[in-house]
């Protein structure tokens, strides 16, 4: 495996359409039946599915996240010993992932405060009971860091110490011999192509697990579900935004492109973007992008392979907004410290969920974030359900910052 060969996984097409059907579905027959006795009969059978199915997602996070964490590092590690071109480019790449994070971090609450969620959505998602997050003091964060048992972390969901050791874990991999290495790639490989399989199953369900758990919802909030969805994608996409513009601001000040002409030159990349949600998809047209800036082939043959392997610009910031959309639903209040864990693990869970589709890399990315920052997991659920709407802005952000990275990298390596 080289640089530009990416780990393949196994391919999943998902129903994401009928998913989408299944919440409007469930939303829609539980605000008309609100209160009947009919659905007072089929309430425990629904939210027994709904439970099932919930958890069917829950019980992969821990293994699949784990393993793709293993192969995204490892695969950087590789790619940094590829040159210096490699290594330029994961220094940015980097920046570029840590200003994500901080961006949703700050904004994220500053939109809220500035567009509240609708009313009805806290008896929508049904969080009244949730625990008020208790913040450890330094020092006890700092020794929370390190897990001496892992099992029991992981039966803890302990989402940072974990994230910490598999990162650590794949740094180790990658120092070893060349057959060891290969034998562990291998071994996580295969258990995330088990895992991922396992997920596919589950999420093949998603229309009948969405829906039952929508019943529920459209019972307790009525309209207000409908307006409290919108205005959660509406704030996402919103995060998503900004790291579309800090791709052009990048390509301009970094890259020394003339916005207009970037502009021109990525406008045929984002279209295909925007049709086919796949970054992979648009690789063809990302090296045309780059032809017509003027970046040598060499450079940009190897960069936005590598981009698209390693590389999405918006998970940190888009992933924390969903966690941070639900801990305001929760009304838990989130310090400091926490949003700082949220964006230490965003960062380094967002090397691992690459190349994957739009719902299972929600589950997988936002999971682990949410878990690490305290924030209820359930809601995810059903905000899985229209993840393909902010999964437009996702890609057509990731699409525009790789070929903006591409030709800062060319900038850097190539000036006088």
């Amino acid at each position: 495996m080289t640089a530009q060969d990416p780990v393949e996984l196994v391919s999943i097409k998902l129903p994401v359409w009928w998913t989408f059907g299944g919440l409007i579905a469930g939303l829609t027959f539980g605000l008309l039946l609100a209160g009947s006795d009919f659905l007072d009969a089929v309430a425990k059978p629904i939210n027994l599915v709904g439970t099932l199915w919930l958890r069917g997602l829950q019980m992969t996070i821990i293994p699949l996240v784990a393993a793709l964490l293993v192969l995204g590092i490892s695969q950087m590690a590789q790619a940094a010993r590829a040159g210096a071109t490699a290594r330029t480019m994961l220094l940015l790449v980097f920046g570029v992932l840590v200003f994500s994070g901080l961006v949703s971090a700050f904004l994220m609450p500053a939109l809220l405060a500035v567009f509240p969620i609708p009313e009805a959505a806290s008896s929508m998602l049904a969080l009244e009971q949730v625990e008020e997050q208790q913040v450890p003091e330094l020092w006890a964060f700092l020794e929370s860091l390190i897990a001496p048992n892992l099992i029991a972390a992981a039966a803890e969901t302990a989402m940072l110490p974990l994230t910490i050791f598999f990162a650590l874990f794949a740094v180790a991999i990658s120092r070893l011999p060349s057959g060891q290495r290969a034998t562990l790639i291998g071994f996580f490989h295969a258990l995330a192509n088990a895992m991922l399989t396992i997920i596919g199953w589950v999420l093949w369900l998603a229309p009948i697990g969405v829906f039952a758990l929508a019943v529920g919802v459209g019972a307790r909030s009525g309209g207000g579900a409908f307006a409290t969805l919108a205005h959660y994608i509406l704030a996402v996409s919103a995060m998503g935004g900004c790291v579309l513009i800090a791709a052009y601001l990048l390509a301009t000040f970094g890259a020394r492109q003339l916005p207009l002409a970037f502009a021109k030159a990525i406008l045929p990349s984002q279209a295909v973007a925007v049709s086919t949600q796949s970054s992979l998809a648009s690789l063809p047209a990302m090296l045309a992008s780059a032809k017509r800036l003027g970046i040598p082939d060499a450079t940009a043959d190897f960069v936005l392979p590598l981009a698209v392997a390693i590389f999405r610009a918006t998970s940190p910031a888009m992933n924390m907004a969903v966690a941070i959309y639900v801990a305001h639903l929760a009304g838990i209040e989130l310090s400091l410290p926490v949003l700082m864990i949220g964006i230490a693990v965003a960062f380094i869970i967002s090397v691992g969920s690459v190349s994957l589709p739009g719902s299972i890399s929600f589950v997988v990315s936002i999971g682990p974030i949410a878990l690490a920052m305290g924030v209820p997991v359930e809601p995810l659920a059903l905000l899985v359900a229209v993840e393909m709407l902010p999964d437009i802005m996702r890609t057509l952000a990731n699409v525009t910052m790789n070929v903006a990275v591409t030709a800062t990298v060319d900038q850097v390596r190539n000036k006088p």
